[in-house]
């Protein structure tokens, strides 16, 4: 059997590899939870939502909320105001981390952080995504141009002159092309919509 610092230690070197770890994963991996909760009384690790934990000495990303969503739910995609804050798009700064998920998909329960779900189908939800690993975490995010197709699609949610400052602000440094931007509006079923939009600041 393996002595208790031994168990600490393998820990610690389970979460600084993965830099982000689930206690069902920590124990697939033979580490109790119990081990988790002394090395978080000992300032060795960090809890930050209900069975997710980092590294005490980890820099932590701003993204660090998308990180945990992404944790908890893997077949999701982070969308919408969250993925324009990701890419750096506009102003927008949520306190929600949103997310797409499948219409079929159960809602994920997850405490903290806030969530807002949106339901996506078919390629509106397989299209234009891209992985990025942030905190050790494989998160999926949709694209730029995905992304303010999205804003437009959903503008009765976010808001029209959201969408309208993310279409301006990703032209202008260039971050899509009117080519991508039109391919995913057909996919979205929006290129009625985003059309005079588009040819404005053409």
């Amino acid at each position: 059997m393996q002595k208790k610092g031994q168990k600490s230690e393998n820990a610690i070197k389970f979460a600084k590899k993965y830099g982000m770890i689930r206690v069902r994963d920590a124990i697939q991996a033979g580490i109790h939870p119990e081990t988790l909760r002394r090395l978080c009384e000992k300032g060795h690790l960090i809890k930050m939502a209900r069975g997710i934990y980092v590294p005490a000495d980890s820099e932590i990303s701003p993204n660090i909320g998308l990180a945990q969503v992404a944790k908890r739910v893997p077949h999701g995609v982070i969308c919408l105001l969250s993925a324009l804050q990701f890419h750096d798009i506009g102003t927008q700064s949520p306190f929600e981390v949103w997310i797409a998920i499948d219409p079929k998909a159960a809602a994920p329960q997850i405490d903290y952080p806030p969530v807002r779900v949106v339901r996506f189908s078919g390629e509106a939800l397989s299209q234009g995504t891209e992985t990025h690993q942030i905190e050790g975490v494989r998160a999926k995010i949709f694209k730029p141009a995905k992304t303010i197709v999205d804003c437009f699609k959903y503008r009765n949610k976010i808001g029209l002159d959201i969408a309208l400052e993310a279409l301006k602000d990703c032209r202008r440094r260039k971050l899509c092309t009117n080519d991508q931007l039109w391919k995913y509006a057909k996919i979205c079923r929006v290129s009625n919509v985003m059309k005079p939009y588009l040819e404005a600041i053409l």
